[in-house]
């Protein structure tokens, strides 16, 4: 494969024996009826699946160089659909409609879509995936840790979310310029009321150095409503959406009226 083609899809292959057992053994554990495994590459996670025994999981590869890699060095008796496009614009409803992980070594330029994505899907039971550094730790921050903010939130909300383990640059090839990690997802229930959920959250943030109140304000959201609200929410008019947990974000619009 060229030089150029793997600049294109930002692809770093990964080499690493043991983070390749780390990421199947977890998903293992949390495994659902059907796998998906979105942008294999060259098969490193692929392979190891199926020395494992797994059969007839579904292969989400944009890269035709791959797909063609792939049709031809994976064992044919292992029943592997190979899909090839991108995954943001394929139509999950076009997979069975049961309980459903996604295993990937994530696109460092689309992994936050991505993971909205399957977090979103109805069949979603479990994910492992593996983020640059800095995203993942955005991911499972808590209230004023850094990077605390929407992603955070949102994830959190819809998954369990747990560390596997921490990736170094030498476990690709090329190696990235940055570290990795791995993180497990299961399936949480979503705030019944998940659109003016998420509504709250992403305008909160938007101006994520103003206060709570001016940040909503700035939203269109009610002053008198805001402060009623956060004041039978016990919070005080100065708090910061960076100083709200994700269940008070739920909580704050269960009030709103």
């Amino acid at each position: 494969m060229s030089g150029r083609n793997i600049q294109k899809y930002g692809q770093h292959f990964l080499i690493s024996p043991r983070v390749i057992n780390e990421i199947v053994d977890a998903a293992e554990v949390l495994r659902a009826e059907n796998l998906v495994e979105i942008g294999p590459g060259q098969g490193a996670l692929t392979n190891e699946f199926i020395q494992r025994g797994h059969t007839a999981f579904t292969l989400v590869e944009i890269d035709p160089d791959m797909v063609a890699f792939l049709r031809k060095n994976l064992p044919t008796n292992a029943n592997i659909q190979i899909i090839q496009t991108d995954f943001l614009s394929f139509n999950l409803s076009a997979l069975p409609a049961v309980s459903t992980q996604f295993v990937s070594n994530l696109p460092y330029i689309d992994a936050a879509a991505i993971l909205d994505k399957v977090l979103s899907w109805k069949c979603f039971h479990t994910a492992v995936f593996m983020f640059q550094k800095e995203q993942a730790q955005k991911i499972t921050a808590k209230p004023g840790e850094k990077g605390y903010g929407t992603l955070s939130v949102l994830s959190q909300l819809r998954a369990q979310i747990s560390l596997i383990c921490n990736v170094g640059k030498g476990c690709f090839n090329p190696p990235p310029k940055v570290d990795s990690r791995v993180l497990a997802f299961q399936h949480k229930t979503p705030p019944a009321n998940w659109k003016p959920v998420k509504h709250l959250v992403e305008t909160a943030f938007l101006h994520r150095r103003k206060t709570f109140v001016n940040a909503l304000l700035l939203g269109g959201y009610e002053r008198e409503q805001i402060i009623t609200v956060l004041e039978q929410l016990k919070l005080p008019l100065t708090v910061r959406p960076e100083e709200l947990t994700a269940q008070q974000f739920v909580d704050f619009v269960q009030k709103y009226h």
